[in-house]
């Protein structure tokens, strides 16, 4: 990547975000003649560090200085909203936080020494022999217990998060009509961590033209591509909210005058308990992010292209992308130069193959 610094090196210096030799910096902008601004897909518009590292949030005022100082001019509804709805629960804060790379770093001595100390009282029960070589044997199995636990985290964090990437779609749904794509990733520098939001811009249209050419020309296999998007795409689901009508609430707002009874709901605290119980029920269902067996190439591709777009920006970012002596699908047809995957190549390697 050529030049490096750009709105999160502005916005140290006016105080906004400090520290940022620990962050990888947003890519200078390009202007041709006439003053336009010329960006190329993959360069960072902005970087926003967590506010806490206990109850990971984001400052979404700083977001948005950084777009209008980058001269993206974004409605609300297509930024805050979707993004304060996808990250700013409760349940995904604690998930932030104990996925975060600062909770490995200091869960991965936690874990040695509890297996050293489970394997050494286990295992000293049945053997009599010298101390030392009981220590260094139950030693060696804590350290390959505790490589192999970093590792699976490791590579988990390589692959799609349903708990962060999945909820991201919808934003990055709303942010691809304006060349920008969403990311979240963490980083770790000298003992500490910090997670940070990305954006990145991004033309989603040359990945779509791509992609979509390629479902056209595995048409005549369309089981075959269909059974590939079952098998590496089943896990993904988005949960949702369904609201429902209680029919005995229903009841009641028909009730006469004559019918309805004379004291109040703050008197009758029986019923009234029951009935927000009624109310407070909520019913979830489960929408597979697989797509439709009956739906176009194009909506395919760009239904695949948003829902890996969230965790192509992390691994971008982190510069954690798969690199393979195999040929791509279509080599040549990248359409980032600072990446050695493009978007539409990485959904074709990770579901398509």
């Amino acid at each position: 990547m050529e030049g490096r610094a750009s709105a999160l090196e502005r916005a140290s210096e006016d105080g906004d975000i400090t520290h940022d030799e620990a962050r990888p910096r947003p890519l200078r902008t390009q202007s041709d003649g006439s003053g336009t601004v010329r960006r190329t897909n993959g360069q960072c518009v902005f970087v926003v560090p967590s506010s806490s590292v206990l109850c990971p949030s984001f400052d979404l005022s700083v977001c948005r200085a950084l777009l209008d100082r980058e001269g993206f001019q974004i409605p609300i509804q297509d930024f805050e909203i979707p993004l304060q709805t996808a990250l700013d629960s409760a349940p995904v804060r604690r998930y932030l936080f104990f996925n975060s790379a600062i909770f490995h770093f200091f869960m991965a001595p936690l874990v040695y020494i509890v297996v050293w100390c489970g394997a050494f009282s286990t295992l000293h029960m049945f053997y009599m022999a010298s101390v030392w070589i009981l220590c260094l044997s139950v030693s060696l199995v804590a350290v390959v217990i505790t490589s192999a636990i970093v590792l699976i985290l490791h590579h988990r964090n390589k692959q799609i998060n349903v708990n962060v990437d999945v909820r991201l779609i919808q934003v990055n749904e709303r942010l691809h009509r304006h060349n920008l794509l969403l990311g979240v990733a963490n980083w770790v520098h000298h003992c500490s961590g910090t997670l940070q939001l990305f954006c990145v811009y991004w033309d989603l249209a040359n990945c779509e033209g791509q992609l979509t050419d390629t479902l056209e020309g595995m048409s005549f296999a369309r089981d075959e591509v269909q059974s590939k998007l079952r098998k590496n795409m089943s896990h993904l689901s988005l949960v949702t909210e369904v609201a429902t009508l209680d029919p005995e609430a229903g009841e009641e707002e028909d009730e006469t005058e004559e019918e309805r009874p004379l004291l109040p709901d703050s008197q009758r605290g029986g019923r009234s308990t029951s009935t927000s119980q009624r109310e407070e029920t909520k019913l979830t269902k489960d929408y597979s992010l697989v797509p439709g067996r009956y739906l176009s190439a194009q909506a395919t591709a760009q239904q695949l292209l948003l829902t890996y777009s969230a965790t192509y920006v992390r691994l971008l970012v982190s510069d954690s992308l798969p690199r393979s002596s195999q040929r791509p699908l279509h080599p040549g047809r990248s359409h980032c130069s600072a990446a050695p995957l493009c978007l539409c190549q990485y959904v074709q390697r990770t579901v398509l193959r």
